[in-house]
């Protein structure tokens, strides 16, 4: 048996993304900025693409760009609102240390520009608080961006919160919705959202498109120079083909987000439930979290082994975030909980979505088991936590 759990890596496009797609790749082909009849086709749908991820988000047309994806987004939101604020001397940012690298990455390069960088802790549970958030704020802060939800232990951050502390202060606030869209309700108004990130390939879309909200009234800092496209703050010919299909996946995933979530959540419960018997083990992060993600640590192996093991039982999973999984370092993410290096290295990221069975998680719960007894009979630190000659931390 073959089993893809790694769907916060990636996940298959869906039969409703691929069938809107493939007309508009030999069929409607014109570039949308062209006056022609084939160029306003192609503009037509765009515009409807549009309409239909902006009210999905309960945001404006006006409000939506069309980006390649999440950390494209993440850039220029950050860098925006970075420059807006420095406009006005603010240079002070506050983030997370859960962050994606995307968000983190760009941090670091603004720092190295002058501004201040305020990384809040998260604690066991991976969550921030939103009284440390108000607590952080100060007169010259210009943003704060904090991720919808983790994409490694999948903790759901409190937003709605956050962004009405944001608004009372007259802070700018963005989150990273990489992993949220079309898993959890989101409306950016209500929430008090400023500027959201999205890709389409986490919630069955294609790869390569993404959108980034930007409330009316914030002016966007151009990335990409080069035509006039995206209202003249993102160069480059739209991908008509890729951002139709984003915004069906993105409608289908939307319309069927509690069917799914009560599905996947029982999956996934049913995961959890079946490795409990594995001693000196951990499921990371606490509280509310999005339904598929189910992160676990194993102490006295490595994560890099334990994956290789479960993909030749079939079984696809990840140590962390996908972007990272070439990194000999333990995750950011775990180390932030308060895990030791040597634990943080026996991770398992276990994701899950609606197009996996039970048949799957119960392989999943058989092999597990299996392959961390094998790697801990031959792990000499395993030898040496036995032993006693040196404590279990798990």
């Amino acid at each position: 048996m073959r089993v893809y759990a790694d769907n916060a890596a990636t996940t298959r496009m869906s039969e409703t993304a691929i069938a809107a797609m493939l007309p508009y790749m030999d069929k409607i082909y014109g570039n949308p900025s062209s006056l022609h009849s084939f160029g306003q086709e192609a503009a037509e749908v765009l515009q409807q693409a549009r309409e239909t991820v902006a009210g999905l988000l309960g945001a404006e047309s006006r409000e939506i760009y069309f980006t390649s994806g999440g950390s494209e987004a993440d850039n220029m939101a950050i860098i925006s609102a970075a420059r807006l604020g420095a406009k006005k001397g603010k240079k002070h940012i506050i983030s997370s240390r859960i962050e994606h690298h995307a968000v983190l990455h760009t941090l670091d390069k603004l720092k190295k520009e002058g501004y201040e960088i305020t990384l809040l802790e998260v604690g066991r549970e991976g969550r921030v608080k939103a009284e440390d958030v108000a607590a952080a704020i100060r007169p010259d802060t210009a943003l704060v961006t904090i991720m919808y939800a983790n994409n490694e232990i999948g903790t759901i951050q409190p937003i709605k919160e956050i962004g009405a502390i944001c608004k009372e202060k007259g802070v700018i606030f963005h989150t990273d919705a990489v992993q949220a869209v079309g898993h959890l309700d989101i409306n950016v108004k209500e929430q008090n959202i400023d500027m959201l990130s999205l890709s389409a390939h986490k919630f069955h879309g294609p790869k390569g498109v993404g959108a980034l909200y930007c409330r009316r009234g914030l002016i966007l800092t151009n990335i990409i120079e080069g035509g006039g496209q995206e209202r003249g703050k993102r160069g480059g010919t739209e991908n008509i083909p890729a951002i139709v299909a984003a915004a069906a996946a993105m409608k289908e995933a939307c319309e069927n987000i509690e069917k799914h979530a009560i599905y996947v959540s029982a999956l996934r419960d049913r995961l959890i439930k079946g490795l409990a018997h594995i001693p000196h083990a951990v499921v990371n992060g606490s509280g509310e979290k999005l339904p598929g993600i189910a992160n676990f640590c194993f102490e006295g192996i490595e994560g890099e082994s334990l994956l290789l093991l479960l993909n030749k039982d079939g079984i696809a999973a990840s140590s962390g975030s996908a972007c990272t999984s070439g990194s000999l370092d333990p995750s950011h993410v775990l180390l932030a909980l308060g895990l030791p290096h040597e634990v943080a290295h026996g991770s398992l990221r276990i994701s899950l979505c609606h197009y996996n069975t039970i048949e799957e998680v119960d392989h999943i719960i058989a092999s597990v088991p299996k392959v961390v007894d094998y790697l801990r009979d031959i792990s000499p630190v395993w030898e040496a936590l036995m032993e006693g000659e040196r404590p279990h931390v798990i």
